[in-house]
């Protein structure tokens, strides 16, 4: 492994991208050469308060933000000739855009769930398919529910204990900081097509995925909760299932016995243990509610759609790079900076 430090500018320093812009920032083996947007408002002069590099996404925008007194350090081209790779983070249909000028400025890519498969061709979760993406120049790290997917359905699958799995998802409205622009208030709203996009967009990892996904948008912010019905391979045992999500990462326990009973206790928790933001980067799943009857199982988990797919993308940055050859080591590389765990709360054994 070389021990020159991988230069990575994020692009589009929103709900995702300032969270990985953080996480670069928390690597060794990164360096963040800094961060491009469009903006002039709070959200970019945070930045600026941590002393990140500020670049101009767009021509258009570079007048504007110095007149909003961003500190810019150039823009997107000057930011492009001095790094390795960019973390694309901009809404949706932007980046497609992006893809072409980041190929001519031949730097590597690396993009959010909102785009398509079709655009870079390979997409990414780390425990599934990470050495199929070492040297590549580009891929896509799919999205906050399709990355919890993966991880724990890819556990059961790992273990031999995955026949076939249905889901149901109730994903919140919008991300919270955008709750006063308006969305789904007082009511659930079905998503008309079935399998939703998720279902479908796991097997871009694991193809013969049997998986079959419904949603629908309920009137919150503050993160989705699935609901999973999976045939078993045979009859397995409650603490056999257990064991196969404690072998796979960045699954985390929650149990309604200690209290954390809805998505909101969970994330109270989550700011009460000192995390960024109250970020929880793990699929949360409850380990009490988990059911097996022969060879039927039932569990719900939580999904913080802010944060869980940022540890995905650092390991995505080390594989295209291709400073890291070995997966399981990218993945304890970057849940040691950033401070995954496998249990939430130290379990202490019942008095006597």
């Amino acid at each position: 492994m070389s021990n020159q430090k991988v230069r990575v500018l994020v692009n589009g320093y929103g709900v995702i991208g300032k969270r990985i812009a953080d996480a670069v920032a928390a690597q060794d083996d990164m360096e963040l050469v800094g961060v491009a947007d469009v903006v002039s408002d709070w959200r970019i002069m945070v930045a600026a308060e941590k002393g990140y590099p500020i670049f101009a996404s767009s021509a258009e925008s570079q007048a504007q933000m110095r007149a909003g007194g961003v500190p810019l350090a150039g823009n997107l081209d000057d930011a492009l000739g001095r790094i390795d790779v960019v973390a694309d983070a901009t809404p949706k249909k932007v980046a497609t855009a992006n893809f072409e000028k980041y190929k001519g400025a031949k730097v590597k890519s690396i993009f959010q769930g909102g785009e398509k498969h079709s655009l870079t061709g390979h997409s990414f979760v780390a425990q599934a398919n990470y050495e199929t993406a070492i040297g590549r120049s580009s891929t896509r790290v799919v999205s906050c529910n399709t990355t919890s997917i993966v991880r724990t359905l890819g556990a059961l699958k790992n273990a031999g204990l995955l026949k076939k799995a249905r889901g149901v998802l109730i994903r919140r409205a919008t991300d919270p900081w955008e709750s006063d622009h308006g969305g789904v208030m007082n009511t659930v709203v079905p998503e008309k097509s079935i399998p939703s996009h998720q279902g479908p967009d796991a097997q871009t990892i694991i193809p013969d995925l049997d998986v079959m996904t419904i949603a629908v948008v309920a009137a919150h912010t503050t993160s989705h909760l699935h609901a999973w019905s999976v045939e078993l391979t045979r009859p397995a045992g409650k603490d056999e299932v257990l064991a196969a999500f404690r072998a796979a990462p960045r699954i985390a326990f929650l149990r309604m016995s200690e209290g954390v009973v809805a998505l909101n206790s969970t994330l109270e928790m989550m700011s009460d243990l000192g995390r960024p933001r109250g970020d929880m980067w793990e699929v949360g799943l409850w380990e009490d509610g988990l059911t097996v009857v022969g060879n039927e199982l039932f569990y719900n988990y939580q999904v913080y759609n802010q944060a869980i797919v940022v540890p995905e993308t650092i390991d995505a940055i080390r594989a295209l790079t291709g400073v890291e050859k070995n997966g399981a080591a990218s993945i304890a590389r970057t849940d040691a900076a950033l401070g995954l765990v496998r249990e939430f709360l130290i379990r202490k054994p019942a008095l006597a």
